[in-house]
């Protein structure tokens, strides 16, 4: 490379990566990796998902016969849906582990509050380059996990039908729906990811780089031990690691293959319908509350309460250590048992109540306000108990009822894939 462009290549780079890092955060278990195998399952998915580009077809007539020509005549075509396939569900599963990391580790404070709302908008994003790529074979797994899906969005008060037409492009799910699709997962939502992407970056190295485990003496984490060059020290562990993460997705995708059912057929219903396995939480609340509370008024609360979190004052948390301290680790084992136990019973008492006779009829709506109230006070309860057991600080009291939550969130998502089967019925799986 030419003196010339010297100075504007080494600029670009650094954009991303300082001259110069903490030798602290070179610890692998600091990150454990998540956030740059991310970037790298992304970059796959653009790879591949420009790959399949060439051969499918984006119509309903011969959307699925594309996709079995693909895997029959194209030579590696078959391997290439495996990747993009299998790239985006893990990807999904990395970048929520990732938000994990980023909680536990408290790396969502200041000056780190924005950076955890992008975080948690590319989340969303994922989400939704997932779902509308899962519609994209045409066959009766897709076409009718879509259906549920969007047939969800009429429960929302005011503009929910309104919204459910926007984006079926009509009153069913059909070629619209597939043109809308299509649009939206290899063109609109990539370009928004593309450039939320990179600003994320741009704001963590803006922020002073990783948040470092450092005592209550140690107030200025960016002078915490020594800094050693980024080149090799830091390179060489991200092409270690995005090394292992291609060839553990390439190994995976030549020996497992992606689903592929049916052409879909819009007169023959699956039973049970079930939705993506990343959706399917939300499925098995709207077996246990009011269409109004499962798919609005909860999800609502949910996405409030994560923008909000780092704006919360959170007294006595510690920055880079994860759950905060000994006696955060305890609270939050305390909080998953609980969860973990509180969370299969109540489905099953709840599926027991729902089929007896001697409970009394209640409507539908006053029902689900009852069940939701139980679900608050019996949090609230939780909470109180942690905080009084283990005199738990503020911090240690919204992180056990972070793991409250998502530990109810994975058990429903589980019994709604492993243990519902026709007519959604608790079966053994």
């Amino acid at each position: 490379m030419s003196r010339k462009y010297r100075p504007l290549f080494n600029s670009l780079l650094l954009h991303f990566r300082p001259r110069t890092v903490p030798e602290r955060t070179l610890q692998f278990t600091l990150t454990w990796g998540l956030g740059g195998s991310a970037v790298i399952l992304t970059i796959l998915l653009f790879c591949t998902g420009i790959l399949l580009k060439f051969v499918y077809e984006p119509v309903i007539s011969t959307a699925y016969e594309s996709i079995v020509s693909l895997q029959q005549d194209v030579l590696f075509g078959r391997l290439v849906r495996n990747v993009h396939h299998w790239s985006a569900n893990l990807l999904l599963l990395i970048a929520f582990l990732h938000l994990m990391r980023v909680f536990f580790t408290g790396a969502y404070h200041h000056p780190r509050r924005f950076n955890w709302i992008i975080g948690f908008s590319m989340l969303l994003l994922v989400m939704a380059s997932n779902l509308t790529g899962y519609l994209m074979p045409w066959d009766q797994l897709a076409y009718w996990a879509v259906t549920i899906i969007t047939g969800m969005l009429e429960y929302i008060p005011v503009v929910g039908l309104w919204l459910q037409t926007m984006i079926r492009g009509g009153s069913e799910v059909g070629s619209n729906t597939l043109s809308n699709f299509y649009a939206f997962h290899t063109a609109v939502l990539p370009i928004v990811l593309m450039i939320i992407m990179p600003f994320h970056f741009w704001r963590i190295r803006k922020a002073g780089g990783l948040v470092i485990p450092r005592a209550p003496e140690e107030e200025d984490e960016s002078e915490i031990g020594q800094r050693v060059p980024s080149i090799p020290n830091l390179l060489l562990r991200e092409v270690v690691m995005a090394l292992v993460v291609v060839a553990g997705v390439m190994l995976f995708s030549a020996f497992v293959d992606a689903p592929l059912q049916a052409k879909a057929n819009p007169g023959l219903s699956l039973n049970p319908v079930k939705a993506p396995w990343y959706f399917a939480g939300i499925q098995e609340l709207l077996l246990h509350f009011h269409p109004l509370y499962a798919l609005f008024i909860i999800p609502l609360l949910t996405l409030g309460a994560m923008v909000f979190l780092p704006y919360v004052n959170q007294i006595g948390h510690c920055p880079g250590v994860w759950f905060i301290s000994y006696r955060g680790r305890r609270t939050a084992i305390a909080a998953a048992i609980t969860a973990g136990i509180l969370a299969p019973l109540g489905i099953i008492t709840h599926e027991i109540l729902r089929d007896s006779t001697w409970v009394p009829d209640l409507l539908p709506i006053v029902s689900g306000l009852i069940s939701f109230l139980i679900v608050i006070i019996l949090i609230i309860a939780i909470a109180f108990l942690i905080k009084r057991r283990y005199s738990a600080t503020r911090a240690e009291i919204i992180q056990s009822v972070y793991v409250l939550l998502v530990i109810v969130y994975i058990v429903l998502t589980i019994t709604n894939v492993y243990f519902r089967g026709e007519g959604m019925k608790l079966v053994w799986p």
